[in-house]
C-alpha cells in the first residue's frame, strides 16, 4: 500500500497544492486545517509521515507534534515560516524528526519526505527493470543483459534513484537530497563524477547509453533516441 501522508496546515492554498503534487507522487492523503482535527485524522487513519504546520489556529504545532509523539511513531515534518535557531530547536525538541521553511522548494520537500520514510519503514526487495537493465534492491546487484555490473555504495545509489524514476529528468537538486543528503557541502561536481562511473560501468562492451544529460536540468534514464 502507498505511504499515507497526514497534512496539518491551516492555509488552504498550501494544502491544496501539497495535496496534489504529493498525490501524483503516489501517497495517499489526508488533511486538517487545525490540530484538533490532525490529531482525530491521525487517530482514525494512521500516518506513515506528518506534515505540519507550526502556526495554527487554537492548538499550535508544537503542542500538536508533543500529542503525535506521545502516541504515534510516525515522522513528522514541520513546515512552518518561523526560521531562527531557537525555533528549529523547539520545533525538534517536541519531537518534529526534521524542519523545512516557508518558502519551501517542493523537489527538496518530496526528497525529504522519502529520506524519513525509508528510516521508518521495512524495506521490501523489489527488481527494477529497464531495457535490459536489472537492479535488485535485495541483493544490491545491477546486471545489464547477463553480465553483472559491480557497484559501489554511492553508484548503487544513484542508479536506484534513476530506475525508480525511469525517463524522469532528475535535477541535481533532487539528486543531491536523495543520494548525498540536502545539506551535503561537498565537490560541486560529484554528480557529474559519479554519473561518469555509472556510465563506464553500464556501457561497458559498447553497451548502448541509458543515463543521459538534460542540458541545464540534470538527468535522465532513457532509451536513445
Amino acid at each position: 500500500m502507498n505511504p499515507r501522508v497526514l497534512i496539518i496546515e491551516d492555509d488552504e492554498a498550501i494544502v491544496n497544492f501539497l495535496r496534489r503534487s504529493l498525490a501524483f507522487e503516489g501517497y495517499i492523503i489526508d488533511a486538517a486545517r487545525d490540530g484538533q482535527g490532525g490529531l482525530l485524522l491521525a487517530h482514525d487513519n494512521p500516518p506513515d509521515i506528518v506534515v505540519l504546520d507550526w502556526m495554527l489556529p487554537g492548538m499550535d504545532g508544537l503542542e500538536v507534534c508533543r500529542r503525535l509523539r506521545a502516541t504515534a511513531d510516525a515522522p513528522i515534518l514541520m513546515l512552518t515560516a518561523r526560521d531562527s535557531v531557537g525555533d528549529r530547536v523547539q520545533g525538534l525538541d517536541a519531537g518534529a524528526d526534521d524542519y523545512m521553511v516557508k518558502p519551501f522548494n517542493l523537489d527538496e520537500l518530496l526528497a525529504r519526505i522519502r529520506a524519513l520514510l525509508r528510516r521508518t519503514q521495512p524495506v521490501r526487495p523489489t527488481v527494477y527493470e529497464f531495457m535490459d537493465l536489472k537492479l535488485d534492491t535485495g541483493t544490491r546487484q545491477a546486471t545489464r543483459g547477463s553480465k553483472v555490473i559491480d557497484l559501489t555504495a554511492k553508484e548503487y545509489e544513484l542508479l536506484e534513484l534513476f530506475m525508480r524514476h525511469p525517463r524522469q529528468v532528475l535535477t541535481r537538486e533532487v539528486i543531491y537530497d536523495d543520494v548525498w543528503g540536502y545539506d551535503f557541502g561537498g565537490d560541486s561536481n560529484i554528480i557529474e563524477v559519479y554519473v561518469r562511473y555509472l556510465r563506464q560501468k553500464l556501457e561497458a562492451g559498447r553497451a548502448s547509453r541509458l543515463i543521459h544529460t538534460v542540458r541545464g536540468m540534470g538527468y535522465v534514464l532513457r532509451e536513445n533516441e
